[in-house]
C-alpha cells in the first residue's frame, strides 16, 4: 500500500505539474492572441475611418474645383453640383456654398436670397442678430446657398460667419492656406443638434490670387470616425483637440458625447492619428474586456481541468492498482489456504492413522484369546470412550493441548468419584493426553474388582507435581489405592501392564514403577516437562489453526 501511494503521488505531482505548465502556457497564449485581436482590429478600423475621411476631403476637392468663374453673389451655386455630391454616397449633413462679399455686395446678395425664396434674406450675423453693415471695410463671409433647402437649413442663410467661434476661424485658415480645412467638433444646425466637423474648400476663380468663396459639407462625427458597436472588442473615442483631457465619445445609436479622461484613469489600449481637413485627429482605443483577466480565467480553466484530469488519472490508477493488489492478496490467501488446509488435512491423517493405531491395539489386546467376552467388551467400550473423549477435549482446543485435571471427569474414566484429585494446573499436549487418559481409565478400572481390606470400596488419590525449573523441570505423577492388597486387587491385563509400564513411558520419554505397600497400590509415573508439554507440537498446531493472512 505504502508503494501505490507513493506511485499515485507521484502521478498526481506529475500531472499537477504539466496542469500548471499548461495554464501558463495557455495564459500567455491567450493573452498575446487578445492582443494581436486587438491590434489588428484596431488597425482596420482606423485604416476604415482613414478612408472614409480621405473620401469626404476628396469630393470637398472635387467640389470647388467645378467652380470656374463663380458669381458669389448668387443663391443657387450649388444647382451645378448637387448630382455630382449627390453622386458620392457621403451622407453629408449640410452642403453650403459661403460667398466672401464685399461690403457693396452685400444688398445685391440679400435681394438674391428674397428672389431664392428664403425666409430671411436679410444679411445678419451668426447669431442671427443685426449685422451692423456701417463700419465695414473688408469681405466677410456669408451663407447664401444650402443642400439640402427644408425647413432647418433654410433659416440658416444669410448668416454671416466670420465671428462664428469654430467656423469662422476654419474659414481664415481656409484663405490663408488655400486648402481644405476641417473645423473642431461643433453641434450641426442648432445648438443642441448632432456633433460633427465642417470640411471648408476654398474657390478661388481662374486668375485670382484670392478666394471667392467657400464649399462647405458637414459630417456627423458618430458615422464618420467613431462607430461603436456591441461586437466590437474596443470603444473608439475623439480627442478633442480644443481640450486635451476631454473625448468625445459614440454611444451605440452613434450619439456623441463628451467626457473628462481624468489621468488616473485607465490609459487607452492604443492610439492612432487619421488625417483630414490638413489636420491631425487622435482617435484613443480602449478594450471592451480585460485581457489579462480573461486570460487568468481561461488559465484556471485549464488549470482545474488539468487537475480534474489529474485525480480521475490517479483515482482509476488508484482503483485498478488497488483490485489488482486486493486480488493479488485474495490469491496469495487462497493459495495459503490452501496450503494450510493440506497441512491440515495431512496432520489430520496423520492423527486419524495413530488414534486408528491405538483402536486397533486396543481392540486386539482387549480381545484376546480365551478372554472372557462380557468383561472384554466393557473394557473394550471403556477405553474406547476414554480414547473418545480426550479426542472430543482436543477438538475443544484445536488441538492446543488438554487441562490436565480434566482427564478425571466421570465421563472419562470409571469410578471418577472416589479419586482425589490434586495438582498444579498442567495443559498436557495432544500425544500426552491420549497416553494419560488410556493410562487414567487402565488404573481406574481395576481399582474396584474386589473389596478392601477394611470391606468397602478403596480410597484413591491421585496427584502430580512438578520440580525444578526451565529445560530441567520435571513432571512427577503418584496413583495410589489405599484399602487395597495384591490380594484384593484384580490383577492387570495384558494390555495393561503394557500400557502401564512401557507405552505410557515412551510416549512421555520418562519412567514408571508399580508396587504394592503394607495397605495399598502405588503406579509413579516421572517425565520430562518438555515431552509432557510438547511446545513443539502445540506451535505446530497453533500454525495450522491460526487464521491465514496475505502478506504485507
Amino acid at each position: 500500500m505504502l508503494r501505490l501511494g507513493v506511485i499515485i503521488g507521484v502521478i498526481a505531482l506529475i500531472g499537477t505539474v504539466l496542469s500548471g505548465l499548461a495554464a501558463y502556457r495557455v495564459h500567455d497564449q491567450e493573452l498575446a492572441i487578445d492582443r494581436i485581436a486587438l491590434a489588428r482590429a484596431i488597425d482596420v478600423h482606423a485604416s476604415l475611418v482613414q478612408d472614409r475621411l480621405t473620401e469626404r476631403e476628396l469630393l470637398a476637392r472635387v467640389a470647388s474645383g467645378l467652380f470656374r468663374a463663380p458669381s458669389v453673389i448668387k443663391a443657387n451655386m450649388l444647382q451645378p453640383l448637387r448630382s455630382s455630391i449627390y453622386a458620392f454616397k457621403t451622407d453629408f449633413v449640410v452642403a453650403a456654398w459661403i460667398a466672401r462679399l464685399k461690403p457693396n455686395e452685400l444688398a445685391a446678395a440679400s435681394d438674391e436670397l428674397r428672389h431664392a425664396g428664403f425666409a430671411n434674406p436679410t444679411i445678419r450675423n451668426f447669431d442671427d442678430q443685426p449685422l451692423d453693415t456701417g463700419h465695414l471695410d473688408h469681405p466677410i463671409d456669408v451663407l447664401m446657398d444650402l443642400e439640402p433647402r427644408d425647413s432647418q437649413t433654410s433659416s440658416l442663410a444669410g448668416r454671416a460667419l466670420d465671428d462664428e467661434p469654430t467656423v469662422g476661424p476654419m474659414l481664415a485658415r481656409a484663405i490663408t492656406e488655400g486648402k481644405p480645412i476641417a473645423s473642431n467638433p461643433i453641434p450641426l444646425l442648432r445648438v443642441d443638434g448632432p456633433i460633427g466637423l465642417v470640411l471648408a474648400a476654398p474657390v478661388a476663380p481662374e486668375g485670382a490670387s484670392t478666394a471667392a468663396g467657400f464649399v462647405t459639407f458637414s459630417y456627423e462625427l458618430g458615422p464618420l470616425m467613431l462607430t461603436n458597436d456591441d461586437l466590437s472588442l474596443f470603444s473608439v473615442a475623439l480627442k478633442d483637440p480644443s481640450n486635451a483631457e476631454r473625448e468625445l465619445i459614440a454611444n451605440e445609436q452613434g450619439v456623441v458625447t463628451t467626457r473628462t479622461h481624468s489621468p488616473e484613469a485607465a490609459p487607452p489600449s492604443a492610439a492612432r492619428t487619421v488625417t483630414f481637413g490638413n489636420r491631425d485627429w487622435t482617435l484613443a482605443y480602449y478594450a471592451k474586456r480585460n485581457a489579462v483577466r480573461r486570460a487568468e480565467q481561461t488559465a484556471a480553466i485549464v488549470g482545474v481541468i488539468g487537475l480534474a484530469l489529474t485525480g480521475i488519472v490517479c483515482g482509476l490508477f488508484g482503483y485498478v492498482a488497488y483490485n489488482n493488489l486486493r486480488l493479488s492478496r485474495e490469491i496469495q490467501v487462497r493459495i495459503g489456504f490452501e496450503r494450510r488446509l493440506t497441512a491440515v488435512i495431512d496432520e489430520l491423517n496423520h492423527r486419524v492413522k495413530n488414534i486408528l493405531a491405538v483402536i486397533q491395539s486396543i481392540v486386539t489386546r482387549t480381545l484376546r484369546h480365551g478372554s472372557d467376552i462380557d468383561v472384554a467388551r466393557e473394557l473394550l467400550i471403556g477405553r474406547v470412550h476414554a480414547m473418545s473423549n480426550v479426542v472430543t477435549l482436543l477438538s475443544e482446543s484445536q488441538w492446543q493441548g488438554v487441562q490436565l485435571r480434566g482427564l478425571f471427569e466421570a465421563r472419562a474414566i470409571p469410578h471418577a468419584e472416589r479419586i482425589a484429585v490434586s495438582g498444579p494446573d498442567i495443559t498436557v499436549s495432544a500425544r500426552a493426553a491420549q497416553s494419560l487418559s488410556l493410562l487414567f481409565f487402565e488404573l481406574a478400572s481395576h481399582s474396584d474388582e474386589g473389596l478392601s481390606l477394611v470391606g468397602k470400596h478403596p480410597h484413591i488419590t491421585a496427584k502430580w507435581d512438578v520440580t525444578g525449573e526451565a529445560a530441567d523441570a520435571m513432571f512427577s505423577f503418584r496413583w495410589e489405592e489405599l484399602n487395597t492388597s495384591e490380594a484384593t486387587r484384580r490383577p492387570d491385563s495384558d494390555f495393561g501392564l503394557i500400557l502401564l509400564d512401557r507405552v505410557a513411558p515412551e510416549a512421555l520419554g520418562g519412567t514408571s514403577k508399580r508396587y504394592f505397600t503394607e495397605a495399598s497400590y502405588v503406579y509413579e509415573l516421572t517425565a520430562p516437562m518438555d515431552t509432557v508439554i510438547d511446545m513443539t507440537e502445540r506451535d505446530r498446531t497453533e500454525q495450522l489453526s491460526a487464521p491465514v493472512r496475505p502478506p504485507r
